[in-house]
C-alpha cells in the first residue's frame, strides 16, 4: 500500500485536513502530513497548530498513492503557489494517479487545467478558478481519479470517498459503523 500525502500551509481548514487524516488512518492507510512552508508547525485558519511529518522540499513521494489538498484561505492559495507541489500534481495527472481537493483547494487543480470536462465542486465563489469544469455544487464529486469537496460540512463524506476509491465500499461501511456515521 502506498502513502497518501496531505499538504499543509498556514490558513488551512482544520476540519477538512484533520477529518481526512483521521478517517484514512482509521482505515489503516499510511498518511503523511507535508508542509509547503519552511516551518514544520503550520497554523490552521482557526488557530489550531499542527506539526507536520515532512517538508515538501525534502520528500521524494516515490510511494505516493494519492495527493490531498485541504481548503481554507490563505492555505489553498499558498498551496497553489508552491512549485514543488504543482510539479507533483502535474506528474500525478500525467500518470492518471488519484488526487483530492476540498473547499478552496480545487482551484489549484482548476488553474492547472486539470478539471476541464470533469464534474467538480468547491467552496461557493471559487467556481471561477475551476477552468472548464462542470461545477455541480454537490457536497462531493468524484470524476475518474479526481475527488473534489465543497467545504467543511462535507469533510466526512469527502474522506470516506477517498477511502472508497483506494480501499473499496466494504471498508467504508466498516468505518461508518465504527464511527456512527449515518
Amino acid at each position: 500500500m502506498g502513502t497518501v500525502y496531505v499538504f499543509f500551509a498556514d490558513g488551512f481548514e482544520e476540519i477538512e485536513a484533520f477529518t481526512s487524516v483521521d478517517v484514512m488512518r482509521r482505515a489503516g492507510m499510511n498518511v503523511e502530513m507535508v508542509t509547503v512552508t519552511p516551518d514544520e508547525i503550520v497554523m490552521g485558519a482557526h488557530d489550531i497548530p499542527v506539526l507536520c511529518d515532512k517538508n515538501v522540499v525534502n520528500c521524494d513521494f516515490f510511494d505516493a498513492e494519492l495527493l490531498l489538498l485541504p481548503g481554507g484561505m490563505p492555505g489553498a492559495a499558498t498551496l497553489e503557489k508552491c512549485d514543488e507541489l504543482r510539479k507533483l500534481i502535474m506528474r500525478f495527472f500525467e500518470e492518471n494517479k488519484p488526487m483530492a481537493a476540498i473547499c478552496a483547494a480545487p482551484m489549484v487543480l482548476g488553474k492547472l487545467g486539470l478539471l476541464k470536462g470533469k464534474k467538480a465542486t468547491c467552496y461557493p465563489g471559487f467556481e471561477q478558478y475551476l477552468e472548464g469544469a462542470e461545477c455541480t455544487g454537490a457536497p462531493v464529486e468524484r470524476d475518474g481519479n479526481i475527488i473534489t469537496g465543497r467545504g467543511p460540512g462535507s469533510a466526512m463524506e469527502f474522506a470516506l470517498t477517498i477511502v472508497e476509491l483506494l480501499q473499496g465500499k466494504e471498508k467504508v461501511e466498516e468505518l461508518k459503523e465504527a464511527m456512527c456515521v449515518q
